[in-house]
């Protein structure tokens, strides 16, 4: 079966990490007209709404909501906490590490840019000779990705945290959390997170278009003390707003706010516990289909140690630039959609169509991961891929076993 555009017909599974597939009744939240935002139930709900926001990020504290992408949150955090010239240090394990630091150039912050390359995680003992030469502690925030959308890496947030600790470094700890939350273990309180980021487009399953800022009281006492804040940027009256337009410095994003409520309410009634054993066992099953394929020394996994792979995103290579082939045949005759391989190699390096990723994130069950391995096994036999052979069934009995 050879065809040139997606097939019409049955759904289209948009497997890549983020946006996420969209439950219906979130959707059908926000199937509405547009609703009163200077009374009734908009304003009634909001209370509850960040509460179980914060339910998620297990935090006691405070969250600010911003009509913004993942970007737009990494400029709120800093913009309320670290002032132009004063420096952070940024353990980069892909893209998105990157990503941070330029935007905190672009705020006129200094950084310090330890690069552990594409494939592997921080490297503490690097971290902590960085912050030990720290003697001045001119460094006022470590910017440290949880899980890197592009490599697929997770890191230990919790031993950053014991370090910065063992060091006695006042610096605060901000963990971007906008692949993991919701998908990988994140408890901000219990691991001594300060900032905390996210979207709503990939575990929380809601339309990209806002974000998230948790922080505590330490990272409170930092804005307390800086000499200026834009109005837009400034968290205090987002998180403790007099006026139901405070919470987004302005109109709300009103059918956001209802598709949210509804993915709140999905994730509590699931519960935390189990929504991250479930998108644990969802991941291993897509490892263990993925070693197979690995047998034929075609397929590679980005991350090697499984203690370092994100439940939420897998990230591989497919020799002689089939990444890419393999991409284009499972959504030309599938309707099947796998995520570029962003970020592993330069634009013009043929190489970048070696990378691809497979998105594993919120709204996700077994039979829609068998699903999804089924399609890419059907495109590597359509690509001649050599392979081994009991990809789907080892990822079954992963399933299976729970």
């Amino acid at each position: 079966m050879t065809t040139n555009s997606t097939p019409v017909s049955g759904r289209h599974y948009l497997a890549i990490p983020g946006p996420s597939v969209m439950p219906d009744a979130v959707l059908q939240a926000m199937h509405r007209a547009a609703p009163n935002i200077y009374d009734g139930e908009l304003i009634d709900m909001m209370p509850g709404l960040t509460a179980d926001l914060r339910r998620v990020a297990r935090t006691e504290h405070h969250v600010a909501i911003y009509i913004a992408n993942g970007h737009g949150v990494w400029e709120a955090a800093l913009a309320n906490t670290i002032a132009p010239g004063e420096r952070v240090l940024v353990p980069a394990t892909g893209r998105f590490a990157h990503g941070w630091a330029l935007t905190a150039q672009g705020l006129g912050i200094e950084t310090q840019i330890l690069d552990f390359g594409k494939s592997s995680p921080w490297d503490m003992d690097q971290i902590a000779d960085a912050l030990r030469a720290d003697t001045g502690h001119l460094i006022k925030a470590v910017l440290a990705v949880h899980v890197d959308t592009s490599t697929s890496i997770r890191n230990n947030v919790p031993a950053l945290r014991a370090l910065l600790d063992e060091l006695n470094h006042p610096a605060l700890l901000m963990a971007d959390c906008i692949a993991s939350m919701g998908c990988d273990r994140f408890e901000m309180d219990a691991w001594g997170v300060d900032v905390a980021v996210t979207g709503s487009q990939k575990g929380l399953m809601v339309p990209p278009g806002t974000a998230f800022v948790f922080f505590n009281d330490k990272a409170a006492a930092k804005r307390a003390s800086m000499p200026r804040v834009s109005g837009y940027w400034d968290w205090t009256p987002r998180a403790h707003p007099d006026e139901f337009y405070q919470y987004f410095n302005g109109t709300a994003p009103t059918h956001h706010l209802y598709g949210l409520r509804q993915a709140l309410d999905m994730i509590h009634r699931e519960g935390m516990e189990n929504v991250w054993s479930r998108h644990e066992v969802l991941a291993r099953a897509i490892w263990a289909a993925c070693e197979v394929w690995a047998e034929g020394c075609a397929v590679t996994m980005n991350v090697s140690d499984p203690e370092f792979r994100s439940y939420a995103v897998t990230s591989l290579r497919l020799d002689q630039g089939r990444g890419t082939a393999l991409r284009n045949w499972v959504e030309g005759n599938l309707g099947l959609t796998l995520g570029i391989g962003l970020g592993m190699a330069e634009p013009d390096d043929p190489k970048r169509d070696d990378f691809f990723r497979l998105g594993h994130m919120g709204h996700l069950n077994g039979h829609m991961v068998m699903g999804m391995l089924g399609g890419v096994e059907a495109g590597l036999a359509a690509l001649d891929v050599p392979r081994g052979k009991g990809a789907l069934e080892a990822a079954a009995a992963v399933i299976g076993h729970g």
